[in-house]
């Protein structure tokens, strides 16, 4: 999809194109000059400019904040804090949209509309309408142009990312292009409307035995890629505590209760609402509404059997099973120095020795994982970085609804009754078996082994491979002094051999020199020049 926004279009199309491009790279020009971002660039100035510059860069600093193997820790919290709310755009221009996905006038659908918006953001705005059958819906309406604006921009971030360099404060680089594409898949999910209808009767489905929890009808009849219809949803955001407690709601067993249903949807269906705050949580009859689906995470079932690994390690205080976690969580890209990475685990696992299970704070956690990944250079797939801004943001509401249940600790129970549910005295008695008959053949053979390594390493047939640790980047200096050696003899050959073609009658020439040693002369100075920058740059 991002593919046709990065070709060129011809003529007039084009010729408008570019003077928009133009125009809105001047719009950002100026937004970093007003910002001063020459200056340097804090997290709070970072969040400020991402605001100023418009829908495009809030959705980015929000994906980027799910991203702490990017980040630092303090640029994440930073732009956890943008917000996409958004000027509501005038009645006529819903109305005009909403007949332009219909194809004719909107009486015919709806009796009704509200004038004034429920909710504003950067991508829609949603109003209370009734239809002409009498039932109380609401429409979510796209706003015009978001999606080329939108594709406009990421064309320029994606020509601008070779240039655009964020670094962290253990010098490490972020694939600006990764980022800009996750960012770019999920605003996807949220500009295409039947997406959303999708989730929502996904979600409704794998939660349809949990008598507590629900989420909105959507008329399919009367939706499309811009424009959604759903019941209307009179209900209690989860964050009006006094509200709650006046409807005779207790809070804390809510609490739990969302507790429960959010580990559910994580480790056993690995597909979870991406994004909830407590306003796209509400309460409705007893039952715990889940609005505003456009932005859901999924994970593998490799990705949820690394997660119980993680917290059973770091409830049994293990360091080479937390390690090993880290290492299935993440997409490991060349070599590992396994020994720093144990070190910065054990680090890891030394913070919470002393911590009572019950306080520790998942998403923290979760964000520290990540943070691992990113300096040992271990790519973190998007359903994790998903799984860490989802779990962060849960444990908040918590705390504001039932501050004395734990969230971890819901999350540990649920694995322990996984556990038990899957457990079968038969199976682990026949596994014991057939471990114990692999054993006792194994050692059987061991002094057999044992005689054989003697007789090898008295006849000198032994080899020994060494890995040693910390070597790799005197190596990786050897290696480039040495090519400056071979760039220099090179050089050298180039000059030797281009003169010595000057001495004769060779042509074609150029400017009375022989074309071939005119271009070994050209190779040489270019190489030269490189030698030189090298050297100079101490690279």
């Amino acid at each position: 999809m991002l593919d046709k926004f990065l070709s060129v279009p011809s003529d007039d199309d084009g010729k408008k194109k570019k003077e928009g491009s133009a125009a809105r790279l001047k719009e950002m020009i100026a937004v970093l000059r007003k910002r001063d971002v020459v200056r340097g660039l804090t997290p709070g100035k970072l969040r400020l400019i991402l605001e100023d510059l418009g829908p495009t860069f809030v959705k980015l600093g929000q994906v980027m904040s799910m991203r702490p193997d990017f980040l630092p820790p303090e640029y994440c919290e930073e732009l956890m804090k943008l917000q996409s709310d958004a000027k509501p755009l005038p009645f006529p221009v819903i109305l005009k949209t909403i007949e332009k996905e219909y194809n004719q006038r909107w009486t015919k659908v709806f009796r009704s509309i509200d004038e004034h918006a429920s909710g504003s953001a950067s991508i829609a705005q949603v109003h209370r309408a009734v239809l002409v059958s009498g039932e109380e819906v609401v429409i979510k309406v796209q706003r015009p142009g978001v999606y080329e604006v939108m594709s406009q921009d990421i064309v320029l971030l994606k020509r601008a990312a070779s240039l655009v360099k964020v670094v962290s404060r253990s010098q490490d680089v972020v694939d600006f292009n990764m980022v800009l594409d996750e960012m770019w898949s999920i605003t996807k999910q949220e500009l295409d409307f039947l997406m959303e209808a999708d989730h929502i009767e996904e979600f409704e489905h794998l939660n349809q035995d949990i008598d507590y929890v629900t989420c909105p009808n959507i008329y399919r009849n009367l939706s499309t890629p811009h424009l959604l219809v759903m019941e209307y949803i009179d209900g209690i955001p989860i964050d009006h505590i006094d509200e709650l407690e006046k409807a005779g709601y207790d809070v804390t067993a809510l609490g739990r209760k969302l507790g429960e249903n959010y580990v559910k949807q994580i480790i056993e269906d690995g597909y979870f609402h991406a994004d909830p705050h407590p306003g796209n949580i509400w309460i409705r009859n007893g039952k715990i509404v889940w609005l505003d689906l456009g932005m859901v995470g999924r994970l593998s079932s490799r990705d949820r059997m690394a997660i119980r690994k993680a917290i059973f390690a770091l409830a049994n205080h293990d360091t080479f099973e937390m390690k090993a976690a880290v290492l299935s969580l993440g997409v490991v890209h060349g070599r590992i120095n396994h020994a720093a990475l144990y070190q910065d685990v054990d680090a890891l696992m030394a913070q919470y020795s002393s911590l009572d299970f019950s306080s520790l704070q998942m998403g923290t956690l979760s964000h520290q994982i990540m943070n691992v990944l990113r300096v040992h250079h271990i790519a973190c797939p998007q359903g994790l970085s998903m799984f860490a801004r989802g779990v962060m943001t849960i444990e908040g509401v918590m705390r504001l609804c039932c501050p004395k249940v734990s969230f971890v600790e819901i999350f540990a129970k649920s694995m322990s009754v996984d556990f038990k549910k899957n457990f079968s005295w038969k199976d682990e008695v026949n596994k014991a078996k057939r471990e114990g008959y692999l054993m006792m053949r194994k050692s059987v053979k061991l002094p057999e082994q044992i005689s054989d390594v003697m007789k090898m390493l008295m006849s000198g047939q032994t080899k020994v491979n060494l890995d040693v640790t910390g070597s790799e980047e005197p190596l990786k200096r050897m290696d480039r002094m040495i090519n400056k050696v071979v760039i220099a003899v090179l050089c050298a050959a180039l000059l030797l051999g281009s003169s010595t073609i000057c001495t004769t009658n060779m042509t074609p020439k150029i400017m009375e020199i022989p074309l071939l040693g005119f271009l070994g002369y050209s190779i040489a100075f270019v190489l030269s020049i490189r030698l030189i920058w090298e050297i100079h740059k101490g690279v």
